[in-house]
Formats: C-alpha cells, sequence, structure tokens
C-alpha cells in the first residue's frame, strides 16, 4: 500500500543527516582518478578545446567538429575549471553536483508519494548502485540528464495526481534542460512514459491535455531551441544532419562505434549496475501483477520498460543507455524494500559484490593472455594499481557484508550499510585503481607535454584525455619534423627515426626528428 508523508523531509537528525551524506556521496574521491577514455576524455578535451580556440558556442574534438551532443555539460564544465582548475575535480564537479541534486529529487518524490523510509532507500540506490557510482561522478552528460528526467518524470506524476500548473511548467523546463543536454531523449523518456500510463489508465485524453499545453511548449522551446538555432545559422545544415540524423537516430539503426549487442544484451548489465540492490529487483519481480495494478508503481514500470525496450531494439547499445529508466525502477525497488522480509535474497549480492572487488586483481589476470599486446603492457602495472590498501580495505568490505548476514538489526538498516560500503569501494578504492591501471600512462605524458615546444599529435592511439592534460591543441595523424607524438608500442615499426621522451607501459611520447 502506498503511503503518502504529511512533509517529505525526514523526521530526526540521523535520518537528515543520513539524506545530507547520500547527497554529499558523489563527490567523494572525485578528483582522485584519471579521466577515463573515451567518453570522459571525449567531453574535457572538448571543453579544453573552448578555451583553445576561444568559442564557447560550439564544439569541437582534436580539431575536428563534434556534434554527438549539445552544449549545456560544457558551458558547466568551462564555468567549473574556471573556478577550480583544469583537473578532474573541476571536471567532474557539474556531474557530481547535478547527481546531489537527483538524488535529492528522487528522495522527495518517493518521500512523497510513499513515505519518507522508502524515499531513503531509493536515494541510496542512485547514490550507491555500483553502475550508478560511477555515472554519478564522470565527466560526461549522464548525470545530468539523469537530474532532468527525473524531475521531468516525476513532475509528471504529479501532474496527473495534482493537476496543478507548476508541476507542468517544471516538467517541460527539466525537458527543455534535458534536451540542451542530450537531445531527444529528454523528451521521448517523459512523454512516452506518460503517454503509455494513460492508455494503461484507458484515459489518452489526460496525455494529450498534459502535452498540447502552448505555454508549457513555449518554456521548452525557450531552454531548448535558442542554441541549435543558433548553432545552425554557424555551421549550417550540416549540424542539424551530424546530430540529429548521425547522433541520435542512427544510433537505432546500426551500431555505432563498435557498441553493438544482442537483444538481451542489458539483462546482465541490469543485475550487475544495481549491486548491492539486486535483491529488490528479483523481490519485485516475484510481485509483477501487484506492481501493474498499482497506478504509481505501475508507472515506474512502463518508464523502465520503455527504456527497456528502446535500447534492447537499439543498433548501438552501451551499458548506461538502460539507466535512463532508472528514475521509474527505484520507485518499485523502494517500495520493495519496504515489504521484503527474505534477508538472503537482499543482502547476499551485496557480499557477493564485496568479493569480485576483493579479488578483481586476480579476475583480471585471468584475461591477460587473450589481450592484444599493447594491452598486456598497459596490464603490467596491476599489481601496483591494486595496491594493499585496496586488499585490506575490501576483505573488511566483505567481512562487514557477511557479518550483515547474521546480525538482528533491521533489515532497512541492513540495506543502507551495504550500500554505503559498496558506494566507497567504488567510489574510493576500484575506480582508483582502474583509473591508475588504464588512464596513468596517459595523464603522465599529457602533463609532459604540456610544457614542450612541438605540435601535438596523437598516431595509432584514441585517447582525447591527452589534449585535456596537456592544455593545447592535438591533432590526429601521422607526425612531421620536430612533431611532440604520442602513440603506442606497436606503432614504434611505422614510424619514421625520433626520440623517446616519455615510456610507460606501452604509451609512449616521442619528438620526431
Amino acid at each position: 500500500m502506498i503511503h503518502r508523508a504529511a512533509s517529505p523531509w525526514p523526521e530526526g537528525w540521523p535520518a537528515r543527516l543520513w539524506l545530507l551524506a547520500l547527497v554529499m556521496l558523489p563527490l567523494l574521491s572525485l578528483g582522485t582518478p584519471p579521466l577515463f577514455d573515451l567518453d570522459e576524455g571525449a567531453f574535457t578535451s572538448s571543453t579544453t578545446e573552448m578555451f583553445l580556440r576561444g568559442d564557447f558556442l560550439s564544439s569541437y574534438m582534436l580539431g575536428e567538429p563534434r556534434h554527438d551532443k549539445p552544449i549545456l555539460i560544457y558551458w558547466l564544465q568551462a564555468a567549473s575549471i574556471s573556478l577550480f582548475g583544469a583537473g578532474e575535480f573541476g571536471f567532474r564537479l557539474p556531474s557530481a553536483l547535478a547527481s546531489g541534486l537527483w538524488i535529492l529529487a528522487t528522495y522527495l518524490f518517493v518521500a512523497r508519494v510513499q513515505r519518507r523510509e522508502a524515499g531513503l532507500i531509493a536515494a541510496m540506490i542512485i547514490a550507491t548502485a555500483a553502475g550508478l557510482s560511477i555515472i554519478t561522478r564522470a565527466a560526461t552528460a549522464d548525470a545530468l540528464l539523469h537530474l532532468f528526467l527525473a524531475v521531468s518524470g516525476y513532475a509528471t506524476w504529479l501532474w496527473f495526481k495534482e493537476s496543478k500548473p507548476v508541476w507542468r511548467y517544471l516538467g517541460f523546463a527539466a525537458m527543455g534542460l534535458g534536451f540542451l543536454t542530450k537531445g531527444p531523449i529528454a523528451v521521448l523518456v517523459p512523454a512516452g512514459t506518460a503517454f503509455l500510463w494513460c492508455l494503461s489508465e484507458k484515459s489518452p485524453g489526460r496525455f494529450f491535455r498534459w502535452a498540447l499545453h502552448w505555454r508549457a511548449i513555449l518554456l521548452f522551446l525557450a531552454i531548448a531551441a535558442p542554441w541549435f538555432v543558433l548553432q545552425t545559422w554557424i555551421e549550417g545544415p550540416d549540424f542539424l544532419r551530424g546530430f540529429f540524423l548521425k547522433h541520435n537516430l542512427s544510433r537505432f539503426d546500426t551500431p555505432m562505434e563498435g557498441h553493438g549487442g544482442q537483444y538481451f544484451y542489458y539483462l546482465p548489465v541490469l543485475f550487475i549496475s544495481l549491486l548491492p540492490h539486486t535483491g529488490l529487483l528479483l523481490s519485485a519481480l516475484g510481485q509483477l501483477r501487484v506492481l501493474w495494478e498499482n497506478p504509481l508503481l505501475r508507472f515506474g514500470l512502463l518508464w523502465f520498460l520503455l527504456v527497456l525496450t528502446l535500447f534492447s531494439f537499439s543498433g548501438t547499445k552501451l551499458p548506461h543507455y538502460v539507466y535512463y529508466g532508472y528514475g521509474g525502477l527505484v520507485v518499485i525497488l523502494a517500495d520493495s524494500a519496504m515489504n521484503a522480509r527474505n534477508r538472503w535474497l537482499l543482502l547476499l549480492p551485496a557480499v557477493l559484490l564485496f568479493a569480485v572487488l576483493a579479488f578483481a586483481p586476480e579476475l583480471l589476470s585471468l584475461a591477460l593472455p587473450s589481450l592484444k599486446a599493447d594491452d598486456r603492457l598497459l596490464a603490467a602495472g596491476l599489481s601496483d594499481s591494486f595496491d594493499s590498501h585496496y586488499r585490506i580495505a575490501t576483505a573488511i568490505f566483505f567481512g562487514v557484508g557477511v557479518a550483515l548476514l547474521f546480525t538482528g538489526w533491521r533489515l532497512t538498516t541492513r540495506l543502507h550499510i551495504n550500500g554505503l560500503l559498496a558506494g566507497a569501494a567504488v567510489a574510493a578504492f576500484l575506480m582508483p585503481a582502474i583509473g591508475a591501471l588504464l588512464q596513468a600512462p596517459v595523464k603522465q605524458a599529457g602533463l609532459i607535454a604540456a610544457s614542450l615546444p612541438g605540435r601535438l599529435m596523437m598516431y595509432g592511439i584514441n585517447t582525447p584525455s591527452f589534449q585535456t592534460y596537456a592544455g593545447r591543441q592535438v591533432s590526429r595523424g601521422r607526425p612531421s619534423s620536430g612533431d611532440l607524438l604520442l602513440t603506442r608500442e606497436s606503432k614504434l615499426p611505422t614510424l619514421p627515426e625520433h626520440e623517446t621522451l616519455y615510456r610507460q607501459r606501452g604509451i609512449l611520447l616521442l619528438r620526431m626528428r
């Protein structure tokens, strides 16, 4: 049964402090891991290029127009690094702040329409689920999009239930900002969910009363349209073709950049990304009839199923695409947590997660024989990256997870503890270790190249974070005499005479002679 709290804000200081901790959790270790290629490298190098070009209206990457995403995240990153410097913290801060607001919005909505305790569970899932822990602090557009998807979806539900104009305007404003963040998906998800829910209620007219409101549409256009109009005037129709046709519609027709997959691609992604809270999903799967009969839970279910179906049939598949449906899914999972009684089902996934994290170096070592020669060189830093601090911390987390199986504490309390440990493990230990393993040599090469004369080039390697760390314009292609070149060990036989300035685990910075 759904309960509505008189006020959504937590009662008592323990609950208030816990909510504050969840909202602040995306800031944990924000500046520690190096920037990850390709995604973080692509966004941050484009922001860096804005300063290099003196152009804050158009996005470029490595000297070429980048029509992948709209402008809002670049503007926010540019403002952030102007205040806090062009380091990992500055580039990631907009995503962390957006994630904090996303967590808060999730809590406020679920606490309003269900109960405060369910709101804390929903906020905890967003803040600590393994896949979302990565997205919430990544210097990409996704955390910002999740915020606007959540606000637009939740505001739409509140308009359906209360008919207050403020909810419709808030929802349309969030869709406009989301469109300026990542394009049509920011409208498709909330509008599609609203349409499907109204059909399930046998009241399609309610959808059109919500959607065809001229003032709300004008508000959306006032937010979303000006930059697109200006950018089309600057770059011409090539921009519209590149953004809408190639980077939106074409992603559904064919796999882009090798990111394909089978129709069931997202099922393992779903179970892994929700760890340590996968047990809540398994519990909810046994209650599908109950979910469908409840209007609120059906709204969340349709939201999630729309996204899951849409991207399961998309030609291009990336793990984080399914997360666009998690704003609806967490409403279901929070309700499941309020009614679940099987501690093994709910707590054992955390133990499995901590066990995998504890043995991550050994599991990664098993993959070494199948790697390419360049990647085997990069993996030589495995033992240094997963140091004794990592080993001790993950062993402690595993021990606590096992102990929680047998304590007499409330089940929801144990869920919160597992969530906090999982969020800390991923943010403070796993991501820094993976970053040191994969990205440290590229970062160091970029920092060295920052103060050296000569044109910067990349050849046989695709790591745009090199431009971010160098703070200088980088181009792709074969180098000329006097150029500085970032490349990989396997490309040396194809290059003319050169001097090696930096060499680390297969990543090389060369001076061409």
